[in-house]
């Protein structure tokens, strides 16, 4: 019977010998489990035989092969872990580079388009312009003053000058 067991009280016993009887056998219970562990640990190896050593050899040898598979498939699930987030990350980076690019590109246009509508100054042909014997400009303009307009371009007075010159 088993040492957890509760043996039937009987009217031979009374219940403080039924919790004597109980006690005395979880104690030694006990105190094999004790003796197994050093055992296990290492300790205590004197007093036992070859058939117990080599039982106690087998019992370490399956209880490492467990120990060994259980190690390896942790390993084998945090490095399956580890792959998938550095694929998700090198995706994630592809992507960021991608959008870099892109704006790169978007940034390069713009400057080209700027760069194109930007319109040169309309001027007035020296030969079109009124202007009187003496060389100065008719109108409220002379050459102190410097503005032409035409077209919303403004000339400075030094690019303004008579024909006769």
């Amino acid at each position: 019977c088993s040492y957890m067991e509760r043996q039937p009280v009987t009217s031979e016993q009374s219940p403080n010998e039924n919790w004597v009887l109980e006690h005395a056998k979880l104690k030694a219970r006990m105190e094999v489990l004790q003796r197994n562990q050093r055992n296990f640990m290492g300790e205590d190896l004197d007093g036992l035989g070859l058939k117990e050593l080599q039982s106690l050899e087998q019992q370490l040898d399956s209880a490492l092969k467990q120990i060994r598979s259980r190690k390896n498939q942790v390993m084998y699930e945090s490095i399956s872990e580890l792959q998938k987030k550095d694929k998700a990350l090198q995706e994630h980076n592809n992507l960021l580079a991608k959008k870099i690019k892109e704006k790169e590109k978007e940034l390069a246009q713009e400057e080209l388009q700027n760069s194109v509508e930007v319109t040169p100054i309309e001027t007035q042909p020296l030969e079109s312009m009124n202007t009187t014997g003496s060389g100065s400009l008719q109108g409220n303009c002379n050459e102190e003053t410097a503005a032409q307009t035409r077209g919303g371009a403004i000339l400075p007075s030094w690019m303004i000058r008579p024909i006769n010159e």
